[in-house]
């Protein structure tokens, strides 16, 4: 039972000038959880509804299920007690209880004595049920209530209490263990990295969320699917060229005019499709550099977190786990860029692939050479031909070019299958 002071409203004798917030603070803060009683004490020579103390009992309490009132002095102010402690205008959801304390040095038999006889013999205070007055009926109240307080709110504070221990010993858990010998050191390491492995098969091999939901950028899959989206895009712009349509073939005759060589005519040269191959792979291998170095950066961004997030309870271990992680991103970053300078080299050697749409595409494009064909050798035939993936393309021009055009077709048709 906390005896809270009393409503000072003006500070006296050096009091602070904030008396009344301060008490008004220290009042609300035990009247405040729902499983205190508040016993409101008031004075019957007083109109309880404008009692400070009702107005705040209110404010935490509006229903008044928690707050009984105990009315003090009623010998000072017996007249029309019955009615205030009856008609409960002020909502004392527990009622009231009428008391009468001791005076003086009144001993404690003497004080209860002469309350009986007051709520006895005195003709307005004896009209008051007898379950209303006295302090051992008081005591008695307070007694029922706070059990039906403990039994309602007990169960509450127990899971409650559970919840917080439940909470704590998982911290617990979490706290890095006290290592005392290498060997000990040795399997929380190994178990760090295990854990920190475990997390990176997930979102980056099986592209699993559930460790990370709301971080999008440990999102994977998702993230490098997006970053392959626009590469392929950039990848296929620069395998097509831009050449104007009045330019058609001209690289293609200017590469056989500078293979020529004994051999069987309309036979297409290997150095000349070497040549040509050659300055389209050159064109094209700046982008996936470009994307390797973007792909390589993403990964450093999310490995290094993670294994700073699983090292988070050995603080000495992070700077060493960055820079190991960031050093073999590095290793294998330069690996991966020169395995990909062999590719490009090696495409520029051989002209070879087994991949069944180039021909069914070459097969599909040579179609056009035989109108292509009939352009060049008739003089007064239209100079225009539309080819699939070029659009309409003005050919006449070609015509200056006769003994080369076939071999240039061709070698243009096998270059974008290829």
């Amino acid at each position: 039972m906390v005896d809270l002071p009393g409503i000072t409203r003006v500070p006296v004798h050096g009091q602070p000038e904030d008396i009344y917030e301060q008490i008004s603070a220290i009042i609300m803060e035990y009247i405040k959880p729902e499983e205190s009683i508040i016993l409101n004490v008031l004075s019957a020579t007083v109109d309880f509804s404008t009692c400070e103390s009702i107005r705040m009992s209110q404010k935490v309490d509006r229903t008044g299920e928690r707050t009984l009132a105990v009315v003090t002095k009623p010998d000072k102010s017996p007249e029309g007690l019955f009615e205030k402690v009856t008609s409960d205008d002020v909502n004392i959801g527990l009622g009231y209880v009428v008391v009468k304390n001791r005076i003086g040095n009144e001993s404690y038999e003497d004080a209860r004595i002469e309350e009986e006889t007051l709520f006895e013999s005195h003709t307005q205070l004896s009209i008051i049920s007898k379950s209303m007055v006295w302090i051992p009926i008081l005591a008695q109240k307070l007694v029922q209530i706070q059990a039906t307080i403990i039994s309602k709110c007990l169960p509450y504070i127990v899971r409650k209490i559970n919840e917080k221990l439940n909470s704590n010993v998982s911290d617990l858990k979490k706290m890095p263990q006290n290592l005392e010998s290498v060997a000990e050191a040795m399997r929380a390491f190994m178990h760090l990295l295990s854990s920190a492995k475990e997390s990176l098969r997930k979102i980056f091999v099986r592209g699993e969320i559930d460790e990370f939901p709301d971080d999008k950028e440990k999102h994977c899959t998702a993230r490098l699917a997006e970053m392959f989206t626009p590469y392929s895009v950039e990848l296929q712009g620069k395998c097509i060229e831009n050449e104007a349509k009045e330019e058609f073939l001209r690289h293609e005759i200017d590469i056989l005019e500078e293979s020529k060589g004994i051999g069987l005519p309309n036979f297409l040269p290997l150095s000349a499709f070497l040549i040509s191959m050659q300055r389209k792979v050159n064109s094209i291998s700046s982008a996936p550099i470009e994307f390797l170095n973007k792909v390589w950066n993403y990964v450093e961004g999310v490995l290094v977190p993670i294994f700073l997030e699983h090292s988070v309870d050995y603080p000495q271990l992070q700077s060493y786990m960055r820079r190991a992680a960031q050093n073999l991103i590095s290793k294998k970053e330069q690996q991966f860029v020169d395995w990909f300078m062999e590719i490009i080299k090696m495409e520029k050697q051989v002209d070879y692939t087994c991949h069944p749409e180039y021909v069914s595409t070459w097969n599909k494009l040579m179609t056009k050479q035989g109108e292509f064909m009939a352009i060049m050798n008739g003089n007064f035939k239209p100079t225009v031909i539309f080819i699939d993936g070029f659009g309409e393309i003005e050919v006449g021009h070609l015509r200056k070019h006769l003994a080369l055009v076939q071999q240039a077709f061709d070698m243009k048709m096998r270059m974008t299958a290829y």
